[in-house]
């Protein structure tokens, strides 16, 4: 069943964050910093592009909202739906976050390593990717979408707790490269630790699908 309590939350996070910027905006500089690159550098717009970052939450929000009710395979969201909101809510934070190191820059430029944060942020959001992973069931919005684990819930289920340890391990990888490497290597153990925990388990769907079918193709 689906959290009321979490949905509320998970509304009310970017509700918040689009507030705190109301207040703060007219005090904030006319040029705002917007990008971070590897190597450290800065790219900056107007402050007006912040309503724009912080108003991806509410609109995430809405679509996480929307797509169950269209997904073909909506009633399958009622046997994991606190899973869902609980993923809902976790990106919320992750935004929110985002938004809160636009906003701090703005105001104290240099204050927070901004790349070696965001890595981190990444490492944890992957952890609890991971650790809600299992629990999804079959449909055609969240998880690893191939065309075998929608074929079969057995592979869906499979292929969902080998994905869900390997984006626990990417996870914890990313985390620690965010420690202890440098910004640019971290950065790109982070998008290799994500390419490899999304990649086996797409392979792996594949290979039990053939298993499963053995010589007999696409039907049983």
């Amino acid at each position: 069943m689906r959290n009321k309590k979490l949905r509320v939350a998970a509304y009310g996070i970017p509700i918040l964050v689009l507030v705190v910027i109301a207040l703060l905006y007219g005090k904030m500089p006319e040029q705002i910093p917007t990008h971070w690159d590897v190597d450290g550098t800065v790219s900056y717009g107007g402050k007006a592009e912040i309503w724009m970052v912080g108003g991806m939450g509410l609109l995430f929000a809405v679509l996480m909202d929307v797509v169950p009710r269209i997904d073909p395979r909506r009633r399958n969201y009622e046997k994991f739906g606190r899973y869902y909101d609980g993923f809902c809510l976790g990106m919320q934070v992750f935004m929110a976050a985002m938004s809160g190191m636009i906003l701090s820059e703005s105001f104290f430029p240099g204050r927070i390593s901004v790349g070696r944060v965001t890595a981190g942020l990444l490492g944890i959001l992957f952890v609890g990717i991971g650790n809600v992973m299992p629990k999804f069931k079959s449909n055609f919005y969240m998880g690893i979408k191939t065309p075998w684990t929608l074929s079969s819930d057995w592979i869906w289920h499979k292929t969902h707790r080998l994905g869900g340890k390997l984006f626990v391990a990417a996870g914890a990888v990313t985390v620690l490269a965010a420690v202890f490497l440098p910004l640019q290597p971290a950065f790109y153990v982070c998008l290799a630790s994500l390419a490899v925990a999304g990649t086996i388990p797409s392979i792996c769907s594949y290979l039990w699908w053939r298993g499963e079918n053995g010589s007999k193709g696409f039907t049983k």
